[in-house]
């Protein structure tokens, strides 16, 4: 899609996600900074609520469904709806679609919101294109891949991709990078001890990396990995979502 004459293109919904408001909304502004730097008008639908996901993967379909509907239709007068998470973009992209399909008024729109749900990063990189960041950052960086954004929506090389383009940054690659944090949502609460020797796996590749920082996608992942870092005496990592990283943290 091309900017039009005033140079502003098509707009784009922010999902803002319930963590992201109730725990960092800092990141929603520096997802929305993002996309403006790619020319795009944002717009953050005021009665935005949950996308259904706790529902959903706790098995209670009638709740997701509703939430779902709800969901559809906030945001699907919209020509794309951005996520700065993997797991709540693949929820409305990959099960919505699922959800409703037993429904004849809902399915086709479901259909044709999921079309144009995108995760932030892989938003910038395959719609967008963006090459030139609002920030920059010195220092080196890591990255881990969150479950669902790798696994559902294909992203993996995106974030990469604009890691390299910021300034000053450094990639260092850490091991098992594709590795669960263990967070996993209703995995953390029902399984903790797993979660947690998942997490402490994590954290020991992230700080055998020497990568100064690590950024990632999803703020459950975030805050699991970070918490964990800082229980077992690391006050140095500094953990990061991906948004942050490449708008900065003064927006």
């Amino acid at each position: 899609m091309n900017p039009g004459a005033s140079g502003v293109r098509a707009e784009v919904a922010l999902f803002v996600t319930c963590l992201v408001d109730l725990m960092r909304p800092s990141i929603g502004f520096a997802a929305i900074r993002l996309i403006e730097s790619a020319g795009y008008a944002v717009r953050v639908p005021a009665a935005q609520t949950c996308c259904g996901q706790p529902a959903y993967n706790s098995g209670d379909r009638r709740a997701a469904q509703t939430l779902a509907r709800r969901f559809i239709e906030q945001f699907e007068s919209y020509a794309f709806i951005v996520a700065p998470s993997g797991s709540c973009s693949a929820t409305v992209r990959m099960h919505y679609p699922e959800l409703l399909a037993d429904d004849a008024e809902w399915a086709p729109r479901a259909q044709a919101l999921a079309a144009k749900t995108f995760e932030l990063t892989q938003f910038l990189v395959d719609v967008a294109g963006l090459t030139e960041l609002p920030a920059r950052f010195d220092g080196s960086v890591t990255y881990h891949d969150c479950c669902s954004g790798l696994r559902e929506m294909g992203v993996k090389q995106q974030p990469r991709r604009l890691i390299g383009h910021l300034p000053g940054a450094r990639l260092i690659e850490m091991r098992d990078c594709e590795e669960c944090c263990g967070f996993g949502g209703l995995f953390a609460v029902k399984y903790p001890d797993v979660s947690g020797a998942i997490v402490q796996r994590k954290c020991e590749a992230i700080r055998s990396s020497g990568a100064y920082a690590v950024a990632l996608g999803d703020l459950g992942c975030m805050m699991n990995i970070e918490g964990r870092l800082r229980r077992s005496g690391d006050e140095f990592t500094e953990v990061i979502h991906i948004a942050e990283l490449l708008a900065g943290r003064d927006v």
